[in-house]
Protein backbone atom coordinates (compact mmCIF):
# COMPACT_ATOMS: atom_id res chain seq x y z
CA UNK A 1 0.00 0.00 0.00
CA UNK A 2 1.11 3.58 -1.07
CA UNK A 3 2.03 6.06 1.96
CA UNK A 4 -0.59 9.11 1.46
CA UNK A 5 2.46 11.14 2.37
CA UNK A 6 5.06 9.58 0.56
CA UNK A 7 7.17 7.96 3.03
CA UNK A 8 8.90 5.23 2.50
CA UNK A 9 10.06 4.23 6.25
CA UNK A 10 7.53 3.47 9.37
CA UNK A 11 8.82 5.96 11.86
CA UNK A 12 10.72 8.85 12.69
CA UNK A 13 14.32 9.24 14.08
CA UNK A 14 12.71 11.48 16.58
CA UNK A 15 9.72 11.55 18.87
CA UNK A 16 9.32 15.26 21.16
CA UNK A 17 6.69 14.32 23.54
CA UNK A 18 5.57 18.33 25.21
CA UNK A 19 3.49 18.02 28.17
CA UNK A 20 0.07 19.51 27.54
CA UNK A 21 -1.65 18.27 31.00
CA UNK A 22 -4.05 19.96 32.65
CA UNK A 23 -5.04 20.20 36.66
CA UNK A 24 -7.26 21.50 38.44
CA UNK A 25 -6.33 25.47 39.12
CA UNK A 26 -4.81 25.31 42.76
CA UNK A 27 -2.98 22.15 42.44
CA UNK A 28 -0.16 22.80 44.39
CA UNK A 29 2.07 21.23 41.57
CA UNK A 30 0.93 23.61 39.17
CA UNK A 31 -0.17 22.65 35.25
CA UNK A 32 1.92 22.37 32.05
CA UNK A 33 -1.01 23.17 30.39
CA UNK A 34 -0.98 26.47 32.15
CA UNK A 35 2.36 27.37 31.56
CA UNK A 36 1.78 27.58 27.54
CA UNK A 37 2.23 23.29 26.75
CA UNK A 38 0.44 24.09 23.43
CA UNK A 39 1.73 26.76 22.20
CA UNK A 40 5.59 25.10 23.08
CA UNK A 41 4.29 22.45 20.87
CA UNK A 42 3.50 24.44 17.95
CA UNK A 43 6.72 26.43 18.45
CA UNK A 44 8.64 22.74 18.17
CA UNK A 45 6.83 21.97 15.15
CA UNK A 46 6.97 25.29 13.44
CA UNK A 47 11.12 25.21 14.27
CA UNK A 48 10.94 21.61 12.71
CA UNK A 49 9.41 22.78 9.48
CA UNK A 50 11.41 25.63 9.06
CA UNK A 51 14.73 23.18 9.45
CA UNK A 52 13.16 20.55 6.43
CA UNK A 53 13.00 17.55 9.41
CA UNK A 54 9.16 17.08 9.61
CA UNK A 55 9.13 13.60 8.31
CA UNK A 56 12.48 12.71 10.48
CA UNK A 57 11.01 14.56 13.85
CA UNK A 58 7.51 13.87 15.09
CA UNK A 59 6.19 16.57 18.16
CA UNK A 60 3.57 15.39 20.13
CA UNK A 61 1.40 16.55 22.89
CA UNK A 62 1.65 14.29 26.09
CA UNK A 63 -0.50 13.91 29.35
CA UNK A 64 1.28 14.46 32.85
CA UNK A 65 4.73 13.34 32.47
CA UNK A 66 5.15 13.40 35.78
CA UNK A 67 7.55 16.69 36.20
CA UNK A 68 4.73 18.89 37.01
CA UNK A 69 6.91 21.76 39.21
CA UNK A 70 9.54 21.59 36.22
CA UNK A 71 7.44 22.15 33.80
CA UNK A 72 6.24 22.82 31.31
CA UNK A 73 8.50 19.62 30.17
CA UNK A 74 9.66 18.16 27.12
CA UNK A 75 10.95 14.90 26.48
CA UNK A 76 12.80 13.72 23.37
CA UNK A 77 13.10 9.91 22.27
CA UNK A 78 15.63 7.60 21.37
CA UNK A 79 17.70 9.63 23.65
CA UNK A 80 15.16 10.06 26.52
CA UNK A 81 16.33 14.01 27.59
CA UNK A 82 13.85 15.70 29.33
CA UNK A 83 13.78 19.63 29.12
CA UNK A 84 12.07 22.20 30.78
CA UNK A 85 11.06 25.37 28.70
CA UNK A 86 11.48 28.87 30.88
CA UNK A 87 11.81 31.11 27.50
CA UNK A 88 10.02 29.21 24.68
CA UNK A 89 11.39 31.26 21.78
CA UNK A 90 15.18 30.82 22.85
CA UNK A 91 14.87 27.67 24.42
CA UNK A 92 13.08 25.65 21.14
CA UNK A 93 15.21 27.26 18.94
CA UNK A 94 18.52 26.00 20.78
CA UNK A 95 16.70 22.77 21.56
CA UNK A 96 16.16 21.92 17.72
CA UNK A 97 19.68 23.66 16.52
CA UNK A 98 21.88 21.82 19.57
CA UNK A 99 20.20 18.72 20.29
CA UNK A 100 17.95 17.79 17.37
CA UNK A 101 20.28 18.75 14.64
CA UNK A 102 24.11 18.42 16.23
CA UNK A 103 23.31 15.69 18.76
CA UNK A 104 24.37 18.26 21.93
CA UNK A 105 22.63 18.31 25.13
CA UNK A 106 21.37 21.97 25.96
CA UNK A 107 22.51 21.39 29.77
CA UNK A 108 20.82 24.91 30.88
CA UNK A 109 17.47 23.34 29.72
CA UNK A 110 17.87 20.00 30.85
CA UNK A 111 15.38 19.38 33.88
CA UNK A 112 17.62 18.64 37.12
CA UNK A 113 16.60 16.78 40.28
Amino acid sequence: MKDPKGRTVIGFEKHIFVCENRREKNNPRGCCAEKEGSQIRLLFKAEIAKEGLSKKIRTNKAGCLDFCEQGPTVVIYPEGVWYQIKNPEKDIKEIVKEHLIKGNIVNRCQIKL
